[in-house]
């Protein structure tokens, strides 16, 4: 019969039958081989064979036939192999990890803002409403406000004892400039003595005890939030380097690189092949799966709470109306005060000053604090829901970590020849487990033992932010504040109900129901931008007293 004649189908097979026939006999030229070896590491090395050879010494990358590759470059490809893996796990969290590491940034950068702006309209209402005062009050206004920001930072400090220290040195300042007026300066002494009565006459009424159970409420679930991003940061980053085992750098360079060795430089391991491995070597890191799924849930539990009283951008920047509210306070009951303090502290020795007064640039513009109208998707709330959005994505992420990686970056399209660990196949016939360490137990490719102490570190430490998280997260029925600080401060049950003691009836809360006029100097409507990643601090201008003495006559 003339080969003219003959089938197609017929010629397919012998065409198969030759190439069979030649993938058999192995590659005649290690040139590729070679190539590819010395553009991975960067520059050439003696020795590499030009041509197949026998390779008896080789560890990992055995074959009975002949191989383009030495002992010597078996331990490169080692190195190359594990290098390897570390920038794929590297790659695949880089998104999560920039999400994670951009909104704590800008988060933190935010309640920088808010605590400046919320200082500045505290001065500001000294300034122009209790003027005599201003420059006094100056001192404690900032140090409340920088209690405020190291708690919510991270550091050992109570809110209660900041809270009652600034009260405590408020009450001589009303008693001296407005209860008991005058041109006049009482000693430290006697100024001290008001000071430590404040908690006995209570000129404030109840307004201190509504700071406290606002900034509770607010302080505590901002500050357990920044910790909690803090600590994903830190699973990703040690995820990122995570050491692997012996026996798993034996598999990524059997996987990846001895196919080379036999001038298989373009194949790719079979899905199963490659699910075996990664999710081998991966076992301990997919034991994080169900605490991260944990972690994220809390977390977004944490910020769906935390609005109204909860809200830490409603409290910062109404906490000048309750100042102010204290104020009126204690001078509607000034008689009182006046004799419940001249019975503690006796009546003052005064020697006659002049108060310093502060005056204000008039240019809102000046200070960066023109009156713009802000959306409600401007909103912290609005923009912690917004990245609460973009985590939830991630809940299963070190769950389906190995597959991931498979079927994205390593693993051969299904239905095309494949690398089984040995020869190029049409598909992996060995069985293919599951993840996590107790389905590794029949994985015909890699052996996992034991528990990984760097893994089990990471566990706890999202066992124990959980913990936190749901602890301090608002419920809708109360709020138990505990540990609050160094030495536990606060314990009380406060009502997560809006009430009048919680201020829900004045300025302090909810709703604000009052506005203080104040001239020039403050908006009507409190305005805050939000500040993206590339905007820095300068763009937040805050104003400023001046403080200057009176003219003299």
């Amino acid at each position: 019969m003339d080969a003219q004649t003959w089938p197609v189908g017929f010629r397919c097979l012998l065409l198969l039958a030759l190439v069979g026939s030649a993938r058999s006999e192995g590659v005649q030229t290690c040139e590729e081989v070679r190539k590819l070896f010395q553009w991975r590491l960067l520059g050439a090395v003696r020795g590499l064979p030009d041509s197949p050879r026998a390779g008896p010494d080789l560890q990992v990358c055995m074959s009975k036939k002949p191989t383009c590759c030495t002992r010597k470059m078996e331990e490169r490809y080692q190195i190359a192999s594990h290098q390897d893996m570390q920038q794929l796990l590297q790659t695949s969290s880089s998104t999560l990890k920039f999400l994670i590491s951009r909104n704590a940034a800008a988060f933190q950068e935010t309640l920088e803002t808010l605590i400046k702006q919320a200082e500045n309209y505290t001065s500001i209402l000294f300034c122009n409403t209790y003027r005599n005062m201003a420059l006094e009050a100056a001192a404690s206004v900032q140090e409340f406000f920088t209690d405020v920001g190291l708690y919510l930072f991270g550091a050992d400090a109570n809110p209660e004892e900041f809270i009652n220290r600034f009260f405590d040195s408020l009450f001589p300042l009303v008693y001296n400039h407005l209860i008991n007026p005058g041109v006049t300066d009482s000693s430290l002494e006697y100024s001290e003595c008001i000071r430590m009565a404040r908690r006995d006459v209570s000129p404030f009424g109840n307004i201190p005890k509504v700071v406290m159970g606002q900034m509770g409420r607010s302080l505590l679930p901002s500050r357990t939030f920044l910790q909690a991003l803090n600590l994903g940061i830190e699973v990703i980053n040690t995820t990122d380097y995570l050491h692997f085992s012996k026996e798993c750098s034996r598999a990524f360079l059997k996987m990846q690189y001895c196919p080379h060795c036999q001038g298989l430089t373009l194949s790719k391991p079979c899905m199963g092949y490659c699910l075996n491995v990664m999710r081998g070597c991966l076992a301990h890191m997919a034991e994080l799966n169900p605490h991260w799924h944990g972690y994220i849930r809390s977390l977004e539990e944490l910020s769906d709470a935390m609005h109204g009283t909860y809200d830490i951008e409603h409290v910062l920047l109404n906490f000048h109306l309750l100042v102010s509210d204290a104020v009126i306070q204690a001078h509607l009951n000034g008689q009182k005060l006046l004799e419940q303090v001249n019975k503690i502290c006796g009546r003052p020795v005064r020697t006659p000053t002049q108060s310093p007064r502060c005056s204000f640039e008039q240019s809102k513009e000046k200070h960066g604090m023109k009156t713009t109208t802000r959306s409600s998707e401007e909103t912290l709330a609005n923009r912690r829901k917004e990245f609460i959005n973009s985590l939830r994505l991630y809940r299963s992420f070190y769950g389906g970590l190995a597959d991931q990686l498979c079927a994205n970056e390593l693993a051969a399209t299904d239905g095309l020849p494949c690398w089984n660990g040995e020869d190029i196949v049409k598909s992996y016939s060995l069985r293919v487990v599951g993840n996590g360490i107790k389905a590794q137990s029949g994985n015909p490719e890699v052996k996992v033992k034991g528990t990984d102490p760097v893994i089990n570190q990471i566990i706890d430490k999202l066992k124990h932010v959980i913990q936190l998280l749901q602890g301090r997260s608002p419920k809708p029925d109360k709020w138990e504040l505990l540990q609050l600080g160094s030495g536990g401060g606060m314990v009380d049950q406060v009502s997560g109900d809006c009430d009048d003691e919680d201020g829900c009836g004045g300025s302090g809360s909810g709703e604000v129901k009052r506005t203080l006029k104040i001239t020039d100097c403050m908006p009507d409507n409190i305005i805050f931008p939000w500040p993206l990643p590339n905007l820095t601090s300068s763009h937040f201008k805050t104003q400023s007293c001046l403080f200057s003495s009176p003219p003299t006559s």
